[in-house]
């Protein structure tokens, strides 16, 4: 009789737990207001960064040496690095490679945590240009 009323219990127990999961669960819907100015600033954004001539960004410079060594250097840099594009730039004599373009120091540090695993010499730098 005392195993026959712990059975009762514990099978009302789970009854009412899974109703109670059930009473409560709801749906709703979320509107998102914005104001239309800010994807217009987003837009800004994103141009003001492809800018890549402007010397007050960071980058990295991954090589500097023979141009068979930049063009290496660039092939392997994109094969594991796809979130920089590398480019390289020729100053008398040597030829090098540059990569990212970063706003503030802080990304190009930990941009370069990551290269340098790769690159061991990599370093960074703001161009005069």
């Amino acid at each position: 009789m005392k195993s026959f009323k712990s059975i009762t219990l514990i099978l009302g127990l789970l009854f009412t737990f899974s109703i109670s999961f059930h009473a409560f669960s709801q749906e709703g819907r979320v509107t998102i207001n914005q104001d239309e100015r800010i994807s217009q600033l987003l837009e800004l954004k994103k141009d003001i960064n492809k800018d890549e001539t402007n010397p007050k960004r960071y980058k990295i410079q991954i090589y500097s040496g023979n141009r068979a060594g930049a063009k290496n250097a660039e092939t392997n840099f994109t094969e594991t690095f796809n979130q920089w594009r590398p480019r390289m730039h020729y100053e008398t004599p040597n030829f090098k490679v540059w990569a990212g373009n970063f706003s503030t120091r802080l990304e190009a540090d930990r941009a370069l945590r990551k290269i340098r695993k790769k690159f061991p010499n990599a370093f960074i730098f703001k161009p005069k240009k």
